[in-house]
Order: C-alpha cells, then structure tokens, then sequence
C-alpha cells in the first residue's frame, strides 16, 4: 500500500527486514538501506537509470535480494510545500514500484535532503566531483534516516 504518513507505513512493514530509501532523479536513483532493527540508514549505491521497466526490475531484484521489507522515497515538494511535475513524475514511479514488488511504500518530504548531503560532504572537505558522485545515495540516506527516527518515536 502506499502511504504518506508514517504511523500509517509503520503498521505495515516486517519489524525484521531492512527498509530501503530511495531519492529518485531524472538520471539516478540514490539508495540507501536501514538496519534490520531499524536505527540506522547508511548510503548504498546510486543506480544509473535507463528506462522505466529496467529501472524496476533492477530495483525489484535487488530488494528481494536483499529481503526488503518497506520502501521509503523521497518525495520531491518545493520550499512551499506544493507538488510540482516532479513530485508526479515519483508519485508514478512509486505506485509501479508498489505495484511490482508489493511491500508498502511511504512516499516522505524530501526538501533538504540534497542540500543537507552536499553540506555535510562539503564540510567533509571532499572535492565536487567525489562530492557529485555520492550526493544522491547520502541523500537517500538522509531521508531514510528521517523515517527511521520517527519509527523510533
């Protein structure tokens, strides 16, 4: 099912099964994954996309690789908090990602994701072009984490 409240997905995903973070961009995904008990989220790959039905079935072979028990991805709102062409553009992605995989979807605000991973690895001292490479899965693990920490409370 898809969901964009948190208590609403908690019900539903396997308290057992690692959850996995997803910032969806036009020309990657970023990915991260949690801990079984659900605590951390660390940065797992950026995925280079080709076309919608490769980018699913990669992503449906490696969460069930993976035994993935939920799906969080990152919704792409403006500063105001209104959905503009991208968030439609996500919205579709998930409901097919849903729909391929059956594991429960929450879709999460993601604003200040990517702002908040490039600083971080701006102050690291890393170079833009390192930096570039692993903006999108920090960012997925940003988002994921955000979860996470509600899960928690």
């Amino acid at each position: 099912m898809m969901h964009e409240k948190t208590q609403d997905f908690a019900k539903e995903i396997e308290k057992n099964r690692a959850l996995i973070g997803l910032d969806i961009g036009e020309k990657s995904i970023g990915v991260a994954i949690s801990d079984t008990t659900h605590i951390i989220a660390s940065p797992d790959s950026v995925y280079t996309r080709r076309n919608i039905s490769k980018d699913l079935g990669y992503l449906n072979e490696y969460i069930q690789k993976l035994n993935i028990g939920g799906i969080v991805i990152g919704l792409p709102l403006d500063l105001s908090g209104q959905e503009g062409e991208n968030c439609e553009k996500v919205r579709a992605f998930a409901t097919k990602l849903h729909k391929k995989t059956s594991l429960p979807v929450l879709l999460k605000d993601e604003r200040m994701s990517t702002a908040s991973a490039t600083r971080a690895l701006k102050e690291s001292g890393m170079t833009r072009k390192k930096r570039e490479l692993l903006d999108d899965k920090v960012a997925a693990s940003y988002i994921l984490q955000g979860v996470l920490d509600l899960l928690k409370s």
